[in-house]
């Protein structure tokens, strides 16, 4: 049988059943299910779904590739912030010597301090065997105490030191530089009559150098003290020393 005809009788049918039953007449037996029609269109795009769980991290079985070949420099990336400074480092060598400066002016001597002094005794305090001129006949630049009866030297340079004492018996006496004999000279005097002893040098001072007369007890240290004749002790820069 042709199959339209064959689907047409069916469909004949089954309504005819259907008619049947409405109007409470006995129900024929069913038919045999007919041929699948035709595929029908598609249908619209359903939701989107819920997103899925993620999936599970596999093992890598994989040979790792060959590295690639190096990219591109990229541009330059902004600067940082300026870090603290570091230590410093150990100085350079010294440098060759500048070139020799013009000559100075000629200076004035009569500009430069000059020290010189002198000293007669009066009524000298006792300092041991530091003979004491205390009475001051210059002093130029306080360079000499009539205190402790010595010289301190405040400018370098080349000194003369001079001395006359009156004496009336045995006298030694010695130009000391810093408590040290330079020089000593002494006198015999066995009529106990009054006589000068005298001496002088020349020293070369450095700043602070302290110049004094001394006498030694063992061999004379009679100075005559009175108003018949005068004990004088001087000194004073002969040059100052450069450099």
């Amino acid at each position: 049988m042709h199959p339209g005809l064959w689907l047409l009788t069916s469909t004949l049918a089954a309504l005819l059943g259907i008619a049947l039953l409405e109007d409470g007449v006995c129900r024929a037996p069913d038919g045999k299910d007919g041929f699948p029609g035709a595929p029908g269109l598609d249908g619209r795009p359903g939701q989107k779904g819920d997103m899925g769980e993620p999936g599970r991290s596999a093992q890598r079985t994989g040979i790792q590739g060959l590295k690639g070949d190096a990219g591109e420099p990229g541009p330059p990336g902004i600067p940082g912030n300026r870090g603290y400074h570091g230590l410093s480092g150990p100085p350079g060598l010294a440098g060759q010597p500048g070139p020799k400066g013009q000559k100075g002016k000629a200076g004035n001597v009569l500009e430069q301090p000059r020290p010189a002094f002198s000293a007669s005794r009066r009524s000298p305090p006792s300092r041991g065997s530091t003979v004491v001129f205390d009475n001051i006949i210059t002093n130029q630049e306080s360079s000499y105490s009539p205190q402790t009866g010595e010289f301190t030297c405040s400018i370098p340079g080349i000194y003369y030191f001079s001395y006359q004492v009156i004496s009336s018996g045995d006298l030694c006496l010695s130009i000391t530089k810093n408590r040290e004999k330079v020089v000593s000279f002494c006198d015999s005097n066995s009529r106990q009559m009054l006589q000068v002893n005298s001496g002088s040098s020349v020293l070369s001072l450095e700043q602070g150098d302290r110049v004094s007369l001394s006498t030694d007890p063992a061999r004379g240290s009679t100075i005559y003290s009175g108003s018949e004749a005068d004990s004088v002790f001087s000194g004073f820069m002969l040059y100052p020393l450069m450099g």
